[in-house]
C-alpha cells in the first residue's frame, strides 16, 4: 500500500477485522464491524482496499477470504497523518497537547517515562537538522 494512501472510516474498520482476524470472508467482515453497511457495500468496500493494494483475497471451495497484506504499522500510520490533517493541521504537537490534555485516564509512570523518551528523540533529531 502507498504510505499515502488514504482510507475512510469504513475501510480503517475492515482492516482492523482483517488485522484481528487474519483471514476473513466478507459476511465475517460484515458481522465484525460495528452498524453495518449492506453485505453488497462490504464487498464493494473489499474490491476498493484490493484496488488500494491494501487487501488480497484467496479463493477456497468457491468462497473469497480476505487478508490484509499491508502491516499494521503502516496502516496505523496512515490512519495517523489523515487524523493530524483533517484536526490538528499537520501537527504533531498540537495532537499530543490534546490527547494529554483531555485525558480521563491517568497516565502511568511507564506511559509517562515512554513519551519523555519519544520527546527526547524528536529534540534530538531537531537539533540534527
Amino acid at each position: 500500500m502507498n504510505p499515502l494512501v488514504h482510507l475512510s472510516r469504513r475501510e480503517r474498520q475492515i482492516m482492523d477485522v482483517l488485522f484481528r482476524l487474519g483471514k476473513a470472508s466478507a459476511l465475517e467482515v460484515r458481522n465484525a464491524i460495528p452498524e453495518p453497511p449492506s453485505y453488497t457495500a462490504v464487498r464493494t468496500m473489499l474490491r476498493i482496499l484490493e484496488d488500494k493494494k491494501a487487501i488480497t483475497h484467496e479463493e477456497e471451495a468457491g468462497k473469497y477470504f480476505y487478508t490484509a497484506v499491508v502491516p499494521r504499522n503502516a496502516a496505523r500510520a496512515s490512519a495517523m497523518r489523515d487524523l493530524l490533517d483533517t484536526f490538528f493541521a499537520g501537527s504533531a504537537g498540537r495532537a499530543a497537547a490534546a490527547l494529554l490534555g483531555s485525558s480521563k485516564k491517568k497516565l502511568t509512570a511507564q506511559e509517562l517515562d515512554r513519551l519523555a523518551q519519544f520527546v527526547e528523540k524528536a529534540r534530538k533529531e531537531s537539533s540534527n537538522d
